[in-house]
């Protein structure tokens, strides 16, 4: 990533306080062109403005712009980087929160009307923007190694996978995330903390974003991972209905339940592929199963999932002694786990028990976000594992890069804890309609098209569980031309195997493409 050089602007606001001022900081020298990965900070020589306050309270505004380059598919990229916060509005329009953003923009395309942005979240509900930012869609990603484990010293480096060539990109972190904060402890949480309230002051947000950077007439797609998906189903409709803002698309990278009833039958049942898939990369399936590729050996498991499973579990304590036993063998043969703890756990073995016991005889647990990962217990007795072995990894990585990418690269210094993840409770989890408020926003916009793309190892929010998030979504089936599924041999952060980075990014390129209309394309059924 070279770098070119830096313009900053900055105003403060303290705590909802109404006097703002500029404040100069001391003078910085250009660095010299060249790719960033773990840089020092700029030393002195030629006078500017920026954001280097001695202070951990909330700047509600403030920009930090830099110019760069990255090399992407062999093509050199040129963009400027805005790294900012603007204000959440309360309903007087006094700012009650500053939220935290990263705004890339192609530099050499004169006209933004054709040029899609994608709107960037991540999950939790209280993690930072940081996953996607740094790993997947923007134009650096983070040290580790091609599988996505953490290798030392920590850094980053270009992204040559990037989907900046094709699409500017604007990473957002809702409250107590990354930079971002209330003005003040007085602020009620309930205006941010919750389903309906987080998705309707990032609505207003985003109307304010959009407005200030002229992006009316450009596509718009939102991007969102594990709880962020939930987020921007929830977005696409509030946008729509609310804010008359139009979405070309919607990316569901790992994507939650979105607020579809499963029931206690559904629940079990549909966990089974992704133990058969866990199972398999770590080679506790028998060998004619083994011996096949991933991809050819979890359709017989699916149909096995919807065509005798469910229908058996629905059955509960009626099953037959003997089908309940024939069931049970056909699910340890698909999962790794014995007969005899399926039966004691009358088929419906826990994700918890799950992780435990699959490794249990080797001294390991395996991962939830992701399964490829193993852990070490205290205790190998037990029916869950004592954490989880692949978050502890990924914060290794994670944690430092952006830490100094912001600061040195983007020049953004401030004082903040830059929160990976922040305290967002109590959070009020009910009125969850996101995938009807999905649903209903395709079905009153012809333009609007839904990616979702799934790791085979995530327990968290499992591929088979969002495959059924499509399959009933849409009951009418009139959607599905509109709606794409992909799956990844990673896990929910499937990015991080170099392979799926770069799948997953092209396949982002091609939903774009395919969901741009032609010129003048009207939007009807």
């Amino acid at each position: 990533m070279k770098k070119i050089f830096t313009l900053t602007y900055f105003t403060l606001v303290l705590f909802g306080g109404a006097f703002a001022q500029e404040r100069q900081r001391s003078p910085e020298r250009v660095p010299q062109q060249g790719t960033a990965t773990n840089q020092q900070a700029p030393k002195e020589e030629a006078p500017t403005r920026s954001t280097n306050i001695a202070s951990r309270t909330i700047v509600t505004e403030s920009a930090v712009v830099t110019n760069h380059t990255v090399a992407i598919n062999g093509k050199t990229v040129p963009y400027k980087a805005t790294a900012g916060t603007l204000p959440v509005w309360d309903e007087e329009g006094k700012p009650i929160a500053g939220l935290f953003y990263t705004y890339y923009e192609r530099t050499d395309i004169q006209n933004k009307d054709s040029r899609p942005l994608v709107i960037s979240f991540n999950g939790g509900p209280g993690s930072a923007s940081v996953w996607m930012h740094i790993a997947y869609t923007g134009p650096v990603v983070l040290n580790i190694d091609d599988e996505g484990y953490p290798i030392q010293p920590y850094g980053y480096k270009d992204n040559s996978t990037s989907i900046l060539d094709i699409a500017d990109i604007v990473y957002i972190d809702p409250v107590n995330t990354g930079y971002s904060r209330a003005v003040n402890k007085d602020i009620p949480t309930n205006k941010f903390f919750g389903v309906k309230a987080d998705i309707k002051y990032l609505a207003e947000w985003i109307n304010t974003f959009v407005t200030r950077t002229n992006r009316w007439a450009s596509p718009k797609y939102l991007i969102g991972e594990s709880y962020g998906t939930t987020r921007v189903s929830g977005l696409a409709l509030e946008l729509q209905s609310n804010h008359w803002m139009y979405l070309n698309g919607v990316i569901l990278v790992s994507p939650t339940e979105l607020g579809i009833e499963r029931g206690t039958v559904m629940n079990a049942a549909l966990r089974l592929p992704y133990y058969a898939a866990t199972a398999w990369y770590h080679k506790a399936l028998p060998a004619d199963l083994q011996g096949k590729k991933l991809i050819d050996m979890l359709p017989e498991v699916e149909r096995f999932t919807i065509d005798e499973l469910i229908p058996a579990m629905a059955k509960g304590g009626f099953l037959a002694i003997d089908e309940k036993k024939k069931i049970a063998v056909k699910m340890a043969r698909f999962s790794g786990i014995s007969e005899k703890v399926i039966l004691q756990n009358n088929l419906d073995v826990s994700t918890n028990l799950f992780w435990k016991e699959l490794l249990r005889d080797k001294g390991f647990t395996v991962g939830r976000l992701d399964s490829r990962y193993r852990g070490i217990d205290r205790a190998d007795a037990g029916e869950r594992p004592d954490y989880n072995a692949e978050l502890t990894s990924w914060l290794h990585s994670f944690t430092p890069a952006i830490n100094m990418y912001l600061r040195n690269a983007l020049n953004y210094k401030t004082d903040l804890k830059y929160n990976m993840f922040g305290s967002v409770y109590p959070w009020d989890r009910t009125g969850d309609n996101t995938g009807e408020n999905l649903r209903t926003a395709m079905a009153q916009n012809p333009y609007l098209h839904v990616l979702v793309q799934s790791g085979y190892y995530d327990g968290a929010c499992d591929y088979f569980n969002a495959k059924y998030n499509l399959w009933q979504m849409d009951p009418s089936g009139k959607l599905k031309d509109r709606m794409t599924w992909e799956g990844y041999e990673s896990g929910h952060m499937m990015y991080l195997r170099k392979p799926d980075l770069a799948l997953g990014n092209e396949h982002i390129r091609a939903f774009i493409k395919k969901s741009l209309p032609t010129s003048n394309q009207s939007a009807k059924f």
